[in-house]
């Protein structure tokens, strides 16, 4: 199934299989299936919350979470919109603060899928549709919605009158169908044709709030704002941060927060808390308070992102003592993300599992020098680099030399415990991984 949306109620696991029959079960971008559906639906997107869009290669699920806790600590109710699911499809939709109700779900999703017969609607476009129809039945505050995938072309850009944009860090990634050639499109090159991609979110008169990229990235962003009549901030320009004596100084045109770094693991975490400070500052439909935004950085959590793991059956296959961190990151930059976040602790053995389309070595490569070992795990139902071919990368790409093919995380887990005493242990390489893990140590998201 798509993003193995599997579900334990009988009901919404009957729509879902209907959601498997009806969609072409692969990702196609374009905004003319999703238009007509929510045409069908009502337009339900026109009469949301004050919206929250984000963008982004990597961070964007984390500037979400960060908004969403800012938010709640103001005593604001808000709907949020997210994907990819770790272990529950339920987890895509949160509405009222709370992950969708199974009864709710099901109805939602029949309503849909009746009203999306002959479109051939993609998986994520019913679910998007499914979200806005949640999200315009029922009263909030805000709304905030991640982009899948992309930005131009991303069902969620039918949004119309997002109250703030924000974009988080731009790298490569999905680059099969973020960089297809498309007439009309201009030849550029790869990091800036992502950028182009992901600044499609930029909407007129909505403020656009974007991160520091390369001088090219840059202008590819600005050139896209101004094509829409967005309002640009970029970073280091209209609003800026950065992280010292243990504090994160944020400064804009309204002045100046000394807040609390993020409790989140990575010091990549305090720019997307930054950006999504720089969201709610550059906005008017909603107002918190300054003690909202410190909350914020002490509450969030966000499954799966340099995550430890708490007592569970996985964490129980290796000796006391021992820790392991989850990162569902699966491209380079996440890669470089993660050595930050290592920074100078000792080595540590990597449990490993990645998709075909995914570069094994891109990922791996910054953070090699802290590889003790190397276990790599398929992921099943999806394709993947099986893990014969991930050890041979990882001995002739990278020259680790202790690299073992395993079944599964399990049986990585328990060859550490027989080699190793106390150890740290790093799951990563996929987000598909990354919940199958959660489920099996019994942490699933809420």
């Amino acid at each position: 199934m798509p993003d193995h949306a599997i579900s334990t109620n009988p009901a919404v696991q009957a729509q879902l299989d209907r959601l498997t029959m009806l969609s072409p079960g692969k990702d196609v971008l374009g905004l003319e299936r999703i238009a007509e559906l929510l045409h069908r639906l009502g337009n339900p997107h026109h009469h949301l919350p004050p919206v929250f869009h984000v963008s982004g290669t990597n961070g964007k699920g984390s500037t979400c979470a960060f908004l969403r806790c800012a938010m709640e600590a103001a005593g604001l109710v808000t709907h949020v919109y997210s994907s990819p699911h770790l272990v529950r499809f339920n987890e895509r939709i949160r509405v009222e603060g709370q992950l969708v109700d199974d009864v709710i779900l099901t109805a939602l999703l029949s309503e849909v899928l009746d009203h999306a017969e002959g479109l051939e609607a993609s998986f994520f476009e019913v679910t998007t549709a499914v979200a806005f129809c949640a999200f315009a039945r029922t009263k909030a505050d805000a709304c905030i919605v991640e982009v899948g995938l992309g930005g131009r072309l991303d069902a969620t850009n039918v949004l119309i009158n997002p109250v703030a944009c924000g974009i988080a860090s731009l790298g490569l990634d999905h680059e099969a169908f973020l960089l297809a050639q498309e007439d009309g499109i201009p030849d550029m090159p790869p990091l800036d044709r992502i950028a182009f991609e992901k600044a499609g979110i930029a909407k007129s008169g909505s403020p656009l709030m974007t991160q520091k990229y390369s001088a090219s990235m840059a202008n590819t962003v600005a050139v896209q704002s101004s094509l829409h009549s967005a309002i640009l901030h970029a970073r280091g320009e209209s609003w800026d941060a950065a992280t010292y004596d243990g504090r994160l100084h944020y400064r804009d045109a309204a002045g100046k927060l000394n807040l609390p770094l993020p409790r989140m693991a990575g010091g990549h975490q305090a720019d997307n808390a930054a950006l999504a400070v720089a969201m709610i500052r550059h906005q008017t439909a909603i107002h918190l308070p300054e003690a909202a935004l410190s909350a914020a950085m002490e509450w969030t959590r966000w499954p799966a992102r340099m995550q430890l793991l708490a007592k569970g059956p996985l964490t129980r296959l290796l000796p006391a003592g021992s820790e392991i961190w989850l990162d569902g990151g699966h491209n380079p930059d996440a890669g470089s993300a993660i050595a930050k976040t290592l920074g100078d602790s000792a080595q540590l053995h990597v449990i490993v599992g990645m998709l075909k389309n995914k570069d094994a070595i891109g990922f791996l490569k910054p953070f090699r020098h802290k590889i003790a070992s190397l276990y790599a795990v398929p992921i099943p139902g999806h394709e993947h680099h099986t893990p014969k071919e991930l050890c041979q990368l990882a001995q002739s790409g990278l020259q680790i030399a202790s690299a073992h093919e395993k079944v599964d995380v399990a049986e990585a887990l328990k060859e550490i415990a027989t080699r190793h005493p106390a150890t740290n242990v790093l799951i990563c390489g996929s987000l598909y991984l990354a919940g199958e893990v959660l489920r099996l140590n019994d942490q699933i998201p809420d």
